[in-house]
Order: C-alpha cells, then structure tokens, then sequence
C-alpha cells in the first residue's frame, strides 16, 4: 500500500519516519520531496571498471550553489536529507517529471529497504545533448513509501547504511 500526505505526516509526527532537515512543503499527495544535496562524485580516467576491485577512482567534489552535468555523463549525487525508515516502511526513489523531461534520468538503484538509515545516493545521467545546470538544495526526486504487509525479519543493516556523503560503489564486498 503506498502511502498517503496524510499517513506521511502521522508517521513523522510520531518518530516512525524520520528526515532532516523536514520541511512540511516537501509532503506532496503520495510522496516526499528531496533535494540535492552538497555533494557530487565522479569516475574519471578509467578505461575498465573491474566490480572486484576496491578503491575505484572516485572524486567527490562539493556543489557551492550549482554544478553541471554535461551531456552523456554520469554521476552520483546525495540527497540533503537523512532519512531513517521503521522496519514496516520501504521507499521507492522517483526521479522528478521535471527533470526528466531536460533529459535528466535521476534513479537509486532499486528502493530503499525497510530499516534504511542515512542520506540516499542517486545516480543521475544527462541523456540530453546539452549540458544541464543543477543547483545545491533545489527538489530532485521523491520518495514514495509503503508499508510492509509485516515487519521485516531481517531489516537493512547493509554496506550503506549511515551514508552522509555520496558514496562509491561497494560491489567489491560481495566477492
């Protein structure tokens, strides 16, 4: 069940959901708003990407007030809020129609599990031929919750969870 403004709201109110900073303007009817966060990262001069390796080439740069993403590229970017999510909640990442219609493909692999605690990384691709100028704390994608139809047995408690900044891929754990 997805879950409504209403049933969002009760949720932060009594501690279940959790987001900092909240802002009641980012309730929308089924979803909560996040913005772009400080950070913004970057593989560059790489030939290969072996998924074994640990320590891929990554550089995280701040964003000041804005940065551009140039046509064809790919990076990782971080929400401005941490969320914390009960162990009955999971969230789907939603790219925003607004972007998308610039070309701008904003995705989280997968969702958000139940018990998920930390900023999320997004990976977001400019598939325009032009160059797209994002800005630090503008609204970059939503969260849709649902509830679990039980509490998870075995809730997040994974490589990411406690992120703050935009984190590289951990593949090479899984080897």
């Amino acid at each position: 069940m997805i879950l409504s403004d209403e049933s969002i709201r009760k949720l932060l109110r009594e501690g279940r959901i959790k987001v900092e900073p909240f802002e009641e303007s980012l309730i929308q009817p089924s979803s909560l708003d996040l913005r772009l966060g400080e950070e913004v990262g970057f593989y560059e001069g790489l030939e290969e990407i072996d998924v074994k390796k640990e320590g891929i080439p990554f550089k995280v740069k701040k964003i000041e007030k804005s940065f551009t993403i140039k046509p064809k590229e790919f990076c990782l970017a971080t929400t401005l809020e941490y969320i914390k999510l009960p162990e009955d909640i999971t969230a789907f990442v939603e790219g925003r129609s607004s972007l998308g219609r610039l070309g701008l493909f904003i995705e989280n692999a997968g969702w958000v599990d139940a018990g998920f605690e930390g900023r999320i990384t997004l990976e977001l691709f400019n598939a325009n031929n032009i160059p797209i100028k994002l800005y630090k704390g503008m609204k970059i994608c939503q969260l849709v919750f649902a509830k679990l139809d039980s509490m998870a047995k075995n809730p997040y408690r994974g490589k990411y969870k406690g992120q703050r900044g935009v984190m590289s891929s951990k593949i090479f754990l899984e080897f």
